[in-house]
């Protein structure tokens, strides 16, 4: 499962994407305005994203609406978002500008 996380947060967009539908379910044609991407573009990032268990498609009439497969992802991502942000935050190479890293 964590493989597949990772593949997810793998895309920039896939990563905003998350974040978009962990603040609300959501129908693709606003996804996709939202994130200024096309439609095509964003239909095969909810593809990988379905695919690897992370968003769920809820059919609502005749047109489909996105949100993630389980609440507890939102906690996940937003735990995530802390501990990549502390970790940048503490991130300090003392040969940063020798080796050109950090």
């Amino acid at each position: 499962m964590l493989a597949r996380f990772g593949r997810a947060l793998a895309d920039p967009i896939r990563c905003r994407l998350l974040l978009a539908l962990r603040e609300a379910p959501a129908h693709p044609s606003d996804l996709a305005e939202q994130l200024g991407i096309s439609r095509t573009r964003l239909s095969n990032h909810l593809a990988c994203l379905r695919d690897c268990g992370l968003v769920v498609a809820v059919p609502v009439g005749r047109r489909t609406r996105y949100e993630l497969a389980d609440p507890r992802l939102g906690h996940a991502l937003d735990d995530l978002r802390t501990a990549v942000v502390a970790v940048e935050a503490d991130r300090h190479c003392a040969d940063a500008e020798e080796k050109g890293c950090c």
